[in-house]
């Protein structure tokens, strides 16, 4: 039995350490610290070697700042759930080296959390009620992911990205537009003074439930490259962008609800954060499914999350050894690929 679960994400440049406590069977949130690094705005992206040193600094004050939160002293942690993959490995191990100490050296509970099952689980920190089967979304810097969540535990991936990631993509045009790091805010800053006037392709749009992107971002560089008054056109150019963008989004979200029959759609990752994503997409299925959204600092890589998906699998009586290593490429468990048992659409609109 859980009553106190302390949590550990450093899947990229976040160091982050959250408490959940039992309250009459419920984990509740407790604390949540979530230190982002600045170092890598100066070069437009992460570097890894960075991100691994800046998380060694901090990773002790972190855990303290988050336990001291939440009146919780270190004696009192049941269990460690920490992220073991996927992410950048140098980052990864600095977590899961200090959840082994920290769960070993009081023969406390451990647990290694996929990182984006952590983002399926944040929405339930503000919804407890949320339960499978749903839709779910995942769209960040590093993934596009489309499940359908049967339940806890048990996914079918629908489709991914072919290329980059939404996310990612955010980060090279708002480069291409002399924007800042990272791009997702800037572009939807810009864009509330700009106009969907750019005809940017949407790929992949009617083609599965597979995402590209690449191709979007090259014909950005060449309206761009090709723009005779940059100052002019740059808020247009960032408007069409992301109406491209969340268009694609939205259209694999309905086939996927035409396809399973789910009457909920969970939308998590950092792209999440977009209010403006939020709103596009409850357009696009409303009167068709509910949306669930978590709030933004929930969204972005943070430990509570981490914590709240560690919590289901402990709860489970799954527990992982102190071999647990780091995995950049870490398989989901529960996840098939299996295309024999992938739905097939009904219908394409």
């Amino acid at each position: 039995m859980n009553d106190v679960v302390l949590g550990i994400e450093t899947s990229c440049d976040e160091t982050s350490t959250a408490v959940l406590v039992a309250q009459r069977g419920t984990p509740e949130l407790a604390s949540l610290v979530i230190l982002s690094q600045d170092v890598h705005e100066v070069f437009g992206g992460v570097v890894p070697e960075l991100a691994s040193r800046a998380h060694l600094r901090v990773m002790q004050p972190v855990v303290d700042k988050a336990l001291k939160e939440a009146g919780v002293a270190l004696s009192a942690v049941d269990a460690i759930a920490v992220t073991a993959g996927p992410g950048l490995v140098g980052a990864l191990l600095v977590g899961v080296c200090y959840a082994k100490g920290l769960a070993a050296a009081d023969n406390r509970r451990l647990i290694g959390v996929h990182h984006l099952e952590g983002h399926l689980f944040a929405p339930t920190l503000d919804n407890p009620d949320l339960e499978p089967p749903f839709v779910g979304l995942i769209v960040s810097g590093g993934h596009t992911v489309l499940l359908d969540v049967l339940e806890w535990g048990r996914y079918v991936l629908l489709g991914q990205t072919r290329d980059d990631a939404a996310g990612e993509a955010f980060d090279k045009v708002a480069k291409l537009l002399g924007l800042g790091y990272p791009g997702g805010p800037a572009i939807e800053t810009l864009a509330t003074t700009g106009s969907d006037r750019f005809e940017f392709p949407r790929p992949l749009l009617r083609e599965g439930f597979d995402f590209s992107f690449s191709g979007l971002k090259t014909a950005v560089y060449y309206a761009v490259r090709d723009c005779d008054d940059l100052e002019r056109d740059r808020a247009d150019i960032a408007a069409s962008f992301q109406t491209a963008v969340f268009d694609v989004l939205a259209k694999k979200v309905m086939m996927a609800l035409d396809t399973t029959g789910h009457g909920t759609v969970v939308l998590g990752g950092g792209v999440a954060s977009s209010q403006a994503l939020a709103v596009h997409m409850a357009d696009a299925i409303r009167g068709h499914a509910r949306l669930v959204v978590a709030p933004p600092r929930l969204n972005v890589d943070n430990a509570a999350m981490i914590a709240r998906a560690g919590w289901f699998h402990l709860e489970s009586g799954r527990t992982s050894t102190h071999y647990l290593d780091a995995d950049a490429r870490m398989p989901w468990p529960g996840l098939t690929r299996d295309s024999e048992l992938l739905p097939t659409p009904s219908r394409i609109p």
